[in-house]
């Protein structure tokens, strides 16, 4: 993971882990014939995907995980997927040698200037090597809408509404910029995702505050952040209603797309 703040935390993170790994093996069944070289992990977080990658990859080339969370590298270590762990923000890293797949599950969105960032990853990759990405398309939902919304009419002063610029571009804006690199393939998917009943907030609640929700609560004290879980959880009762055995649909988008230069 590369969102900024306070560590991560593996447990809160591998709650959902069904639905958040789901979308990985999607993108990583997308990817064709590779060259030489190393596979790239990039954002690797608990090493969710770490199996799925081993069981095609190794041990025929050498997986890498990278990651700026030290509590998420321990996780994904303890999983035994990976010949290497480096602790580093996608912003800095450089790679050292040519890889042949750079895999990155839910995790560069957190980054600013996909504009400059995906053409310098394509350029870390082998010839015939592949960049494939997933990255949650949800701004405009209720779930991360209300976020905004209440954290910005709240406390204004720490959320003004000039911050907001939605973190993942149209599928379009990624074609037409990842074109000229190389052989393009861009993709969005609505997974209706069900959420099991939750005695502690509404289950959409239960899937943000491991995500969407960490940069707002990181700059909110005690009291502020049980004032503002309460007006949400309320929001989302409306959203996303509750069905008749207690458990929710949570339509949630994600965008993928696959890079061969």
């Amino acid at each position: 993971m590369t969102a900024r703040g306070a560590d991560w935390n593996p447990e809160t993170y591998s709650r959902f882990r069904d639905l958040r790994l789901r979308p990985a093996l999607d993108l990583l069944g997308r990817v064709g014939d590779l060259p030489d070289g190393a596979a790239l992990d990039l954002g690797c977080g608990n090493g969710a995907a770490g199996p799925a990658l081993a069981h095609r990859y190794r041990p025929g080339r050498r997986l890498i995980g990278l990651d700026a969370s030290p509590n998420m590298l321990d996780a994904a270590g303890a999983k035994g997927c990976y010949d290497d762990l480096i602790p580093a923000d996608v912003t800095e890293w450089r790679a050292d040698t040519p890889l042949a797949l750079i895999f990155s599950n839910a995790a560069l969105q957190w980054l600013p200037d996909h504009a400059g960032l995906f053409p310098r990853l394509a350029g870390y990759l082998a010839p015939g090597g592949t960049l494939a990405v997933q990255m949650p398309r949800q701004y405009g939902a209720p779930s991360h809408r209300f976020l905004r919304d209440f954290a910005a009419d709240m406390f204004p002063d720490r959320f003004p509404l000039a911050d907001r610029v939605a973190p993942v571009a149209p599928p379009v804006d990624y074609h037409r910029m990842l074109s000229p690199l190389g052989q393009v393939d861009v993709w969005e998917t609505d997974y209706v995702q069900r959420l099991a009943p939750s005695d502690n907030g509404h289950p959409v609640r239960r899937f943000t505050e491991a995500t969407a929700m960490r940069p707002y609560l990181d700059r909110m004290n005690g009291d502020e952040i049980a004032a503002f879980l309460s007006r949400y959880d309320k929001a989302l009762e409306a959203a996303y209603p509750v069905e008749a055995d207690g458990s929710v649909l949570f339509p949630f988008r994600r965008l993928f797309f696959t890079l061969t230069v």
